[in-house]
């Protein structure tokens, strides 16, 4: 996992504490399995080691329920799959997802499984079978067209609507015309990278909007829209005061790209420590705690 992954559960976290919900998380090992060139005990074996990063960003256990797919999918959760699958037809995931006749089966019947952890009775020993609990999704922009369709088909179904809370799109490293990949290992700060490695990768990759020369640059000022370290300082750095500051001095020229990149590899850099070291005190016992199937504790208010 790298840091873009971790925004929309920083935020997951955050409504949690504020509002004491419970929480459902889903980690998609069939999914990585049918898009990705791996071995299907490869894509569960993964999912457990995210379930720990997950773990590890502080999540109250007496209210979290984490499941894989592979491993969990079956009783109501498989019949609310069903009635998505029989509800949507071939020609709206074609329009939607970009299907064809080349795609593999597993990745048209997908959709309906991202959505049926939306409705609360696919988890009866959480909710008792109710299907009129709300379900709000914090996520990354790009996972827009699963819930989309969930939207449609859930009246049909007699459900509620799931409500959505994106979270705008994260650049690589090499900046917003880029892509992260788990396979480029200098595209994103990964959750494993160590100290050094975020100050290398900072220094090197983080695409810059300063000038080409410092005199330029002391002229014109940088611009803050397209560069990388003054885009990941606005997810990472919670003091709002200070990065104004930041934005005003590198705008207009005062601050250096060497100096802002400095910024970013403290933040980065403490932000990656503390969560690793969070990281190293979940037990497998922790991730067989959050991920067995149990009651939460939480109260429905009305």
């Amino acid at each position: 996992m790298h840091v873009g992954h971790l925004i929309p559960f920083i935020m997951t976290k955050w409504l949690q504490d504020v509002f004491d919900v419970p929480l459902v998380i889903q980690l998609t090992d069939d999914e990585k399995y049918l898009w990705k060139d791996l071995k299907l005990d490869q894509c569960n074996k993964l999912a457990y080691e995210n379930a720990k990063d997950i773990i590890a960003v502080g999540f109250d256990k007496n209210k979290t329920f984490i499941f894989s797919d592979i491993d969990f999918i079956g009783g109501e959760f498989y019949k609310n799959v069903l009635l998505v699958q029989k509800h949507v037809t071939f020609n709206q995931v074609k329009g939607i997802f970009g299907f064809d006749e080349s795609s593999n089966i597993g990745k048209i019947m997908f959709p309906a499984i991202q959505a049926v952890p939306s409705f609360s009775s696919s988890f009866p020993f959480i909710f008792g079978g109710k299907k009129d609990i709300p379900c709000l999704i914090p996520c990354a922009i790009d996972q827009d067209p699963y819930f989309r369709m969930t939207r449609d088909v859930a009246p049909r179904l007699g459900f509620q609507k799931p409500a959505l809370l994106h979270s705008t799109f994260f650049p690589a490293l090499q900046g917003a015309s880029s892509k992260m990949s788990a396979s480029d290992e200098n595209s994103s700060i990964f959750l494993t990278d160590t100290a050094n490695q975020i100050k290398k990768k900072v220094n090197k990759y983080a695409f810059s909007g300063g000038r080409d020369t410092i005199e330029e640059h002391r002229e014109k000022g940088g611009d803050c829209e397209v560069d990388v370290s003054f885009l990941y300082l606005q997810f990472f750095l919670e003091d709002d005061e200070k990065l104004e500051s930041i934005r005003k001095q590198y705008s207009s020229g005062e601050m250096l790209t060497g100096e802002l990149k400095a910024e970013l590899i403290k933040i980065l850099q403490r932000m990656i420590a503390e969560h690793q070291e969070r990281r190293k005190a979940v037990t497998a016992d922790d991730v067989k705690n959050f991920m067995t199937p149990r009651p939460l504790n939480f109260v429905v208010k009305q």
